[in-house]
């Protein structure tokens, strides 16, 4: 219900035919580009502040452009690009657009090697120059350096001391540039390696060049940059000679998918965004491993090679219940089994009143996990059912039958998502009106005082959309009770490995503990745990724990759930309202594989995260706790 920003996606195609080949089998040169296109609108949930696309043509001569880049911020960014990337083709007939040799020689993005991104912050920092790809630019081709990621990094203060101690002077503090600029003079590096070699076999000239440009290994360049980096990602990158790559991190944190045959080679974020961009079968996509890299050469030779050991197991979880794509279809069935798995907790809150209960979702991220409540509520009434008939002991009249079979699951669509809030709107009870707004209800789809309404969705994060709009507008449904369920755990950390939620004073489950603390005359824990994460960020990263764990020991997520009612009950709603968030392990059951749950459980991956959770709850108090003088 609350939209979470994510960062971000990425889509890589490599072309390994020449540009001919595609216009006589596809019909166009531009089928690489085409395909760029596609994928990342098949992305398009992962990044609407902005996007990016570079292009690399091989076997260029000097005075020609071989590397060439768009970026566009907004929500129809994608379209800007490929409309500005496209601006020098309109003028021409179609016989000359499908001249092959004319379009590599005249045209820009008329290449062999497309990469593109989607931008979501989570850093907060906007601009046009923020928005990825990043190009490092050098008059060796091979020194050209263009980047990408779908990544936020831990440990960016520390790599970017390691730099400027070296002499180097980045422009601008950010994980993309920095890790651009370092990865660029790794690169710089391998290219005089390779220099050096070929003047040791008495090449002169171009041919030096032409020895460097074949012989460039950006396996190298990967492992002698990303052993320093604490975070999640995924990095993707270009030369100027021709290389590509696209690297997961060692803990496996973000997602990467690749695709191979003797076309092209593409990698993308998401499993099915290949599948439909390319026709493919699920079987055909790989995922690309934890700590291993997608290598494709000048010469098109494809590998997949390991950058750095395997640190870790800890998927992001966050990713099947919200950001991927629920057409994939280990992700849609793991969506249906979390709705599925809460079956018993709902049962409880209706008293088992299945029959004047009324289930729905919240449009439209859970309607998935929806389907998978449902499933398990008819599979609960059927089973109802076969005891009612079991315990007549005698063969059922028609009558009979037809009363125990008239049982059903009810569901509607209760929830409508209505509009937008308008940007001009600024004066603060207008805009808080309006909010109120954003959600609209199907009348009277159930019988008022009589029925229950459960309503679904992936999560809850903040509240304050539950709070400004949507229990208010459920409550002109006058139901017996509303039951907001929740297809994941109760959010109680940040995140700092590409999710919007870096702050824990954010998080209505982290607000619930505080004021159940105060209530309770428990302060002290509070302090407590504030000076234990000041020694704890004493010790040295790797040795480091969560302290802020101790502030939930002393409650159950029930006694949590209703804290959070009375912090989310809007004035005038009277009607009793409950929360019913997943188990851990429930999540664990239903997403086996992807074990990430540090938002959830406060568990962290990488020594970077820990050493920031402890860091952010001193941060709240000091400059949240102390301003509202409780401390």
């Amino acid at each position: 219900m609350e939209q979470l920003k994510h960062e971000c996606g990425i889509a890589m195609i490599r072309l390994l035919k020449p540009l001919d080949y595609y216009q006589q089998k596809y019909g166009t040169w531009l089928y690489g580009m085409n395909k760029l296109y596609l994928m990342m609108e098949k992305q398009h949930n992962r990044g609407q502040e902005g996007a990016g696309i570079a292009c690399v043509k091989l076997d260029t001569r000097p005075g020609e452009e071989y590397m060439f880049r768009e970026k566009a911020q907004g929500s129809n960014a994608i379209t800007e690009i490929f409309a500005n990337a496209q601006e020098g083709f309109r003028h021409l007939s179609p016989e000359l657009l499908a001249d092959t040799e004319y379009a590599k020689k005249n045209l820009p993005f008329a290449g062999e090697l497309y990469m593109g991104h989607l931008r979501y912050s989570t850093t907060g920092k906007s601009g046009l120059k923020y928005v990825h790809p990043f190009l490092r630019r050098n008059n060796w081709k091979a020194k050209n350096l263009c980047l990408c990621g779908n990544f936020n990094m831990t440990n960016i203060d520390e790599i970017f001391d390691k730099i400027t101690s070296q002499g180097q002077c980045p422009r601008i503090f950010s994980d993309s540039y920095i890790m651009l600029e370092w990865m660029g003079h790794r690169l710089d590096r391998e290219v005089e390696r390779n220099f050096v070699m070929a003047k040791e076999q008495g090449l002169e000239g171009t041919e030096i060049t032409d020895y460097i440009d074949s012989n460039v290994k950006l396996a190298n360049v990967l492992k002698t940059t990303m052993p320093d980096f604490d975070g999640g990602y995924v990095v993707c990158g270009l030369t100027g000679s021709g290389e590509m790559f696209s690297m997961r991190d060692p803990w496996g944190i973000r997602p990467a998918f690749y695709y191979k045959d003797d076309e092209i080679v593409a990698v993308a974020s998401e499993r099915p965004v290949l599948q439909t961009t390319f026709d493919l079968n699920c079987e055909d996509v790989k995922e690309l491993m934890p700590g291993e890299a997608v290598l494709v050469n000048k010469n098109g030779e494809c590998s997949i090679e390991r950058i750095l050991e395997r640190r870790g197991d800890s998927a992001c979880s966050f990713e099947r219940i919200y950001f991927s794509r629920g057409s994939d279809r280990d992700i849609y069935q793991e969506r249906r089994k979390l709705g599925e798995l809460l079956t018993p907790a709902i049962l409880k809150t209706v008293d088992n009143d299945v029959e004047h209960t009324v289930f729905s979702f919240i449009p439209n991220t859970a309607e998935v996990a929806y389907y998978g409540m449902l499933g398990g509520f008819k599979r609960y009434i059927n089973e109802q059912k076969i005891k009612a008939i079991e315990s007549l002991n005698h063969v059922p009249t028609r009558a009979e039958l037809e009363e125990i079979l008239h049982q059903y699951v009810r569901s509607e669509k209760a929830a409508w998502k209505d509009i937008k809030l308008r940007t001009f709107i600024t004066e603060g009870n207008s805009r808080n009106d309006l909010a109120s707004h954003v959600y609209d209800i199907t009348y009277d789809v159930l019988e008022r005082g009589v029925d229950n309404l459960v309503i679904i969705d992936d999560s809850i994060v903040r509240g304050t959309t539950l709070r400004e709009s949507i229990i208010k507008i459920l409550d002109r449904l006058h139901p017996k009770k509303i039951v907001i369920v929740s297809s994941s755990p109760q959010i109680r950390y940040p995140d700092y490995y590409g999710i919007d939620m870096a702050r824990l004073e954010e998080f209505i489950a982290f607000r619930a503990c505080i004021e159940l603390l105060e209530d309770r005359g428990m302060q002290s824990l509070i302090e407590e745990t504030y000076r234990a994460c000041k020694e704890e960020l004493k010790k040295p990263k790797e040795e480091m724990t969560c302290c802020v764990k101790a502030l939930y020991r002393p409650f159950t997520p029930e006694e949590l759930n209703r804290k959070m009612v009375d912090m989310l009950r809007p004035e005038g709603v009277t009607t009793p309202i409950e929360l019913v968030f997943q188990s851990i392990e429930g999540l664990h059951e239903a997403i086996p594989h992807h074990k990430g749950d540090w938002y959830f459980t406060g568990d962290f991956p990488t020594a970077g995260g820990m050493k920031l959770v402890n860091q952010a709850f001193i941060n709240f108090i000091e400059k949240v706790y102390k301003k509202e003088q409780k401390f």
